[in-house]
């Protein structure tokens, strides 16, 4: 069974990087990317690979600071978190719903 995965910290917040149009929430396609992306970013050593269900989708996809947040769901096997693919907030869901 398959699962995607953000990253979190001990203290329930989740890893984003702002962008210019919000803040961007990389996603992983497994566990092991998220594990080789932490490997390889400095700023993801403070978080853990998490499975991303309905309620982290809703915690999610809450704003921070009126910065509306989209997903980013990395290419498999990058340990660059700047290639893959953006995702919206339903597409998202569609996919979480789906690989359950």
């Amino acid at each position: 069974m398959n699962t995607i995965f953000g990253m979190q910290r001990a203290n329930g917040d989740w890893f984003a990087l702002p962008s210019a149009d919000g803040l961007c929430v990389p996603l992983f396609s497994n566990a092991s990317d998220a594990r080789q992306a932490r490997a390889f970013n400095v700023e993801l050593l403070v978080f853990t690979s998490v499975p991303v269900d309905d309620r982290a989708l809703k915690n999610l996809s809450q704003s921070v600071d009126n910065r509306r947040a989209y997903f980013w769901l990395v290419e498999k096997g990058s340990t660059s978190m700047r290639r893959g693919m953006r995702l919206t907030q339903e597409q998202l869901s569609l996919l979480v719903n789906n690989v359950k």
